[in-house]
């Protein structure tokens, strides 16, 4: 590292670059925690209504009726289904573990959300429009592309710095199952 001479001692210089990203505990990497807590654990606590009934949720047989109206049958199936794409992928995107997997999960799940429930209001979500679950899925494909973080369970594996594959994977899963489940 190159010294600097002060007149009395010789100092190290400030890091630079990426060692002082890295030295400094990266307020990015705190904002993308903040970001992963908060997206995360809501929507965990969303699929924890449809599956458990917490939160004020109604459970699983009401979210099946609620489902089967819509077309999904059987709906406890798809309740099922839909309740823990949002549990576990919020609760994977919160803690940073399987990022691309649990991005997949919330953006699949936004997908069918947007397709057979908000996309008929519009865009604006006082009007019950979609702003909302694309706010969702744009936050989990952008978790994959940038990466978790250095304060994520998925920091020392190969997945846990992001990039275009990660995202693509991401939004191809997501789609892919989102698909799959409207084709039903």
């Amino acid at each position: 590292m190159p010294r600097h001479h002060t007149g009395t001692a010789t100092t190290a210089a400030p890091p630079t670059g990426r060692r002082a990203h890295q030295e400094n505990g990266s307020a990015a990497d705190c904002g993308l925690l903040l970001l992963r807590l908060t997206f995360g654990l809501l929507l965990a606590g969303h699929g924890a209504q449809k599956l458990f009934g917490l939160f004020g949720g109604h459970g699983l047989a009401s979210t099946g009726k609620y489902l089967e109206s819509l077309g999904y049958r059987p709906g406890t199936l798809f309740a099922v289904t839909g309740g823990l794409s949002e549990f576990l992928g919020g609760l994977g995107l919160a803690v940073g573990l399987f990022t691309p997997l649990a991005a997949a999960a919330v953006v699949g799940v936004m997908i069918n959300a947007m397709v057979t429930v908000t996309a008929a209001h519009g865009l604006w979500v006082d009007k019950g429009g979609i702003e909302y679950n694309i706010g969702i899925a744009v936050v989990a494909l952008a978790i994959a592309a940038i990466g978790p973080g250095r304060l994520a369970l998925d920091h020392y594996l190969p997945w846990g710095r992001g990039g275009w594959r990660h995202a693509g994977l991401a939004l191809g899963l997501g789609g892919l199952g989102a698909a799959l489940v409207l084709a039903l």
